[in-house]
């Protein structure tokens, strides 16, 4: 089925079909809906290749770590929303946690010839992301580090982080560690999530008149990285009675090794995550978390995209995220208050 058996259908000029595809200018309704009709009717499909070489594809590339960490559903659920009323099509590239390997998807998805880029939290040495930035439409999704080629989303991560050592230290706890993810290699990116983190967490702990106390482990955020971290800090010598970490995911897997260790939550250890996914509201975890507006961040990103795809903007913005902490049952009072 072509283009022009649409528009031998509906009785119009193929130069009309192509209008209403490409959402033109001064296309009537009438004609959209003649148009439409042929259209849903013939089951005619746009070839993306063919489209590609007349313009836009109608695809947006989103690139991700891995599949494993439910915030990313939050977020690509608002992306999806956002789009789901335009002829937008998401394709998603889990490219892991190698640079290299993201670097390697980010390429594949220019080369398809996808309109435009959302890029959570990439790994991609920042030069690289700044290039591709300059030729396709892209946003990033976590890094602080703003740029005049790329629009951004980020949370105040700083913020986030004081909300939770306020929270822990209204409950008596002195002793409070971060696992953080590490940071990036110097000469890339300098104000990552974790970084920004981390930052807030030790200005939080400062505030408080606990910065001899305070203690950051690094640990890829996934639960085989939690769970490690928490092995790690529930063994050493100084055993902190409360553990914040930069990921519900991360959080779950401390979770396991507190269980293993026999130690019990809250009662042993307070424990709080970060992002608020579902996972953090089911009744065996309750898990206190701060909610950073997954599902706006996405739909957020998405609606900033089209509108440096389609030409309605060339100037680069970035949208900060109010984050919000969310008290349940895995943080109590510290023993001994």
């Amino acid at each position: 089925m072509t283009i022009t058996d649409v528009a031998r259908h509906a009785g119009v000029s193929t130069a009309a079909v192509s209008k209403v595809l490409n959402n033109a200018y001064g296309v009537s309704p009438a004609m959209q809906q003649k148009v439409q009709a042929s259209i849903a009717a013939l089951g005619y499909r746009p070839h993306a290749a063919a489209r590609g070489m007349r313009g836009r594809t109608y695809t947006i590339g989103v690139l991700l770590d891995n599949v494993r960490n439910a915030f990313f559903a939050d977020i690509l659920d608002g992306i999806r929303d956002e789009l789901s009323s335009t002829d937008y099509t998401v394709l998603i590239g889990a490219a892991g946690f190698d640079p290299q390997d993201q670097a390697r998807t980010i390429r594949s998805m220019v080369d398809r010839q996808m309109d435009g880029l959302i890029l959570i939290a990439p790994g991609t040495p920042r030069p690289e992301v700044l290039a591709t930035a300059a030729s396709t439409p892209t946003v990033v999704i976590g890094h602080h580090d703003a740029d005049a080629s790329h629009d951004s989303v980020v949370d105040a991560d700083d913020v986030g982080a004081g909300l939770v050592v306020d929270h822990l230290v209204s409950l008596g706890h002195r002793d409070i560690a971060l696992v953080s993810a590490p940071g990036a290699k110097a000469g890339q990116w300098k104000r990552t999530p974790e970084i920004v983190l981390a930052a807030g967490y030790l200005e939080a702990m400062e505030r408080h008149g606990l910065a001899d106390r305070a203690q950051v482990h690094q640990a890829a955020y996934s639960d085989d990285g939690g769970f490690k971290a928490g092995l790690t800090l529930l063994t050493a010598e100084r055993v902190p009675t409360a553990i914040m970490t930069g990921a519900d995911v991360a959080a779950l897997g401390i979770y396991r090794a507190a269980h293993e260790l026999g130690l019990r939550i809250p009662g042993d250890l307070s424990l709080v995550g970060y992002n608020n996914t579902a996972l953090a509201a089911l009744a065996p975890v309750q898990l206190t978390s701060v909610d950073q507006a997954g599902h706006t961040m996405g739909s957020t990103a998405a609606r900033m995209l089209i509108e440096r795809v389609e030409g309605k903007r060339d100037r680069a913005i970035r949208t900060t995220m109010t984050p919000r902490l969310v008290v349940r049952a895995s943080t109590t009072e510290a023993q001994g208050r």
